[in-house]
C-alpha cells in the first residue's frame, strides 16, 4: 500500500502540543499516538474522528493525566502525525477497525476507559463490543454507530456530498465552523499541519463516505451484532453530547432507549467538535469516571 508520510517538520512549534511522540507499527504502517500519565491506574482512550487528530484532546490529556490515569491519544490512520494510504479505496470501516483492534494489541491496553467523538464512536464502538474484556468503561459524544436502518439528518446528507465532490476542503475551516468559540490562526494551522497536499486528505474524504446509510452496507451485519453485545453491556456507559450540533444533538436519546442503565449527562454548550467548546468539563466527567473504575477494583 502506498502512503504518505508527512514530514514532523510542519508539526514545528505547533500550539499547546507538547507531548512526546509514540509511534507503533501496524501492518505495515506507523501510527502515531500520546502516551501521558502513571501506568498502572485507568487507561483513558481518547478517540478523535474527521478531519481531526490527537490535537483535539490537547487541553483535555494533561487534565486526565495529572489526576493519575494513563491517558493515550492515538492519530487514525491517514490523520495527524499517522501514515496515510494514498488511495481513498485503502480506507474502509473495516480496516479502520482493524487497525484500531491491533493498535490496542500491539500496546497491550486494558482496563479502558474509552472516550470518543465523530468516527471515533463509530470505530471505538465496535472495538469495545468485539474486545469487551479489554474495556471497563465507555463514554460516547457527538457520535453513533448506525446500522442503515436509521434516518441521517439531512446535515448529514450535506457533509457527505460536500467530502465527496467539493474540489476545496479546507480541513481548518471546516473544524472552526463545527465550534462555537471558533478557533484562532495558531489552532488552524495546527489542524492544516497533517494535511500539506490535496493527495494527503484521501482518508478525510473517504470516511464519511463509509458510514452505514442503508440496509445493505458491508458493515450493517457487524454493527447490528455489536449492537447486541452493547445492549447488554454492564459496565459504565455514559453520553455527553453538545446542544448545537446539527448532526448529532439530542443523540443521547437513541443510546438511552437501547442502553438501559446509561448515564446520559446534560448536554454541554457546544458545537460537533464539542473538545474545543468544553475540554475542563469533559476532562471532570471522564476523571470521574475514571476514578470510580479505580475505586470497584
Amino acid at each position: 500500500m502506498e502512503y504518505y508520510r508527512v514530514s514532523e517538520s510542519f508539526f514545528h512549534d505547533v500550539k499547546d502540543y507538547p507531548f512526546d511522540a509514540h509511534y507503533v507499527d501496524i501492518n505495515g504502517l506507523r501510527m502515531h499516538y500520546i502516551d501521558e500519565g502513571p501506568g498502572g491506574a485507568s487507561t483513558i482512550l481518547l478517540m478523535h474522528g474527521v478531519p481531526t487528530w490527537s490535537y483535539l484532546y490537547r487541553h483535555i490529556i494533561p487534565e486526565c493525566s495529572a489526576a493519575g490515569n494513563r491517558v493515550i491519544a492515538p492519530d487514525l490512520v491517514g490523520f495527524g502525525k499517522s501514515d496515510k494510504p494514498k488511495k481513498k479505496k485503502n480506507h474502509s470501516y473495516r480496516s479502520h477497525v482493524e487497525w484500531m483492534t491491533l493498535f490496542i494489541e500491539s500496546l497491550d491496553l486494558k482496563r479502558i476507559v474509552l472516550f470518543a467523538q465523530d468516527w471515533g464512536v463509530l470505530i471505538g464502538l465496535r472495538l469495545a463490543a468485539e474486545n469487551q474484556e479489554r474495556f471497563a468503561a465507555i463514554i460516547v459524544s457527538n457520535g453513533m454507530l448506525p446500522t442503515g436502518d436509521q434516518n441521517l439528518p439531512l446535515a448529514f446528507k450535506a457533509w457527505k456530498n460536500f467530502t465527496r465532490f467539493s474540489p476545496w476542503f479546507p480541513v481548518d475551516r471546516i473544524i472552526a465552523f463545527g465550534t462555537v468559540r471558533g478557533l484562532d490562526e495558531d489552532e488552524k494551522r495546527a489542524y492544516r499541519a497533517p494535511f500539506p497536499s490535496t493527495g494527503t486528505k484521501a482518508g478525510a474524504r473517504a470516511l464519511p463516505g463509509l458510514v452505514p446509510v442503508s440496509q445493505h452496507d458491508p458493515e450493517n451485519k457487524a454493527n447490528r451484532k455489536a449492537w447486541k453485545i452493547l445492549e447488554k453491556w454492564n459496565k459504565p456507559f455514559h453520553t455527553v453530547f453538545s446542544d448545537s450540533d446539527p448532526i448529532t444533538r439530542r443523540g443521547e436519546e437513541f443510546f438511552r432507549e437501547k442502553i438501559r442503565g446509561a448515564c446520559h449527562h446534560k448536554p454541554i454548550p457546544g458545537g460537533h467538535f464539542i473538545q474545543e467548546d468544553a475540554a475542563l468539563e469533559l476532562s471532570t466527567i471522564i476523571n470521574g469516571v475514571a476514578q470510580r473504575i479505580v475505586e470497584s477494583d
